[in-house]
């Protein structure tokens, strides 16, 4: 038995605004699989709860009217992974969220949560970092759009107020649209295994694909949040589409990160990751995009 002073229910987002606004304790759970695990193990002992999983409107994928792709939170990693929309307009995003725990973990578990919960070896998170998502907030007063980048202020912290939920996850059509990219999680395990270091790539080419039109980089594990690379970005936007350009955004990038040491890794292990994975991360997205190098 987990111990749980009460669970409530919401029917809709507005409902479950209104049971946070009641409860100003509460804590939303949806799929459970972090929120559980924290009462087992006695950190959220006698919490009350506020489940979302019935709210059929927080789930899904599809193309609102500004043709952005939007992913609902409680969509499961499973669902994410086998969506249409997300395989022809982001299919990097499956294939981060397929490196998750095992089968019956990516069954439960949820998009939503993965972000939520703060984390920053959040499998998706360095994705949708480079893929400038927009998280879009519900709260008493209405929506508001926050860009992931601030999402994110501090480990295991975002920006969601305690009478706010997220009600969706947008990636905007000028970030998609013609974008390529890949992820590479580096864990001691191939499954089952939380990351020691994580990138995710997202190029667009010129026409000719010669030039480096824009380029996005993301790691997780490499701070104390998820967080794009800026400087190794710099140093490829503009520049040739060859090998040349990848070593030296890879070396730029090792400017923008601080990985801190830990169990899994030292700090001078997790550098050696971020600029070796730098280099293999885009080198496929520009394959990808179309250039041999």
């Amino acid at each position: 038995m987990y111990d749980i002073e009460a669970l409530f229910e919401a029917e809709s987002p507005a409902h479950a605004v209104a049971l946070l606004r009641e409860h100003p304790d509460a804590r939303i759970i949806a799929g459970g699989s972090d929120v559980l695990i924290e009462i087992r193990e006695g950190k959220l002992a006698g919490c009350t709860l506020v489940s979302i999983q019935k709210i059929d409107a927080l789930r899904g994928v599809n193309i609102d009217n500004n043709e952005a792709v939007r992913i609902g939170p409680l969509t499961s990693f499973s669902h994410v992974s086998a969506d249409p929309l997300i395989r022809e307009h982001i299919p990097v995003l499956a294939e981060a969220v397929d490196t998750i725990g095992g089968p019956q973990l990516r069954n439960i578990g949820t998009i939503g949560g993965n972000v939520c919960n703060g984390a920053t070896s959040a499998d998706s998170a360095s994705t949708l970092c480079a893929w400038d998502a927009v998280m879009e907030y519900l709260g008493p007063n209405g929506t508001r759009l926050v860009p992931i980048q601030e999402h994110y202020i501090g480990a295991g912290k975002t920006a969601l107020a305690h009478d706010e939920i997220l009600a969706a996850i947008l990636i905007p059509k000028e970030s998609y649209e013609n974008c390529f990219g890949n992820y590479i999680k580096y864990a001691m395990r191939k499954a089952l295994d939380i990351a020691t270091l994580g990138c995710s790539a997202n190029v667009r080419l010129s026409k000719d694909k010669k030039t480096i039109e824009r380029m996005r980089f993301a790691y997780g594990v490499a701070g104390p949040v998820p967080a794009r690379a800026r400087g190794a970005e710099q140093a490829a936007a503009g520049k040739a589409a060859d090998a040349e350009t990848v070593a030296a955004a890879a070396k730029a990038a090792l400017g923008d990160i601080n990985p801190r040491t830990s169990w899994r890794a030292v700090k001078e292990f997790r550098l050696h990751l971020a600029e070796e994975l730098a280099k293999r991360t885009l080198t496929e997205s520009l394959k990808r995009a179309g250039v041999s190098i």
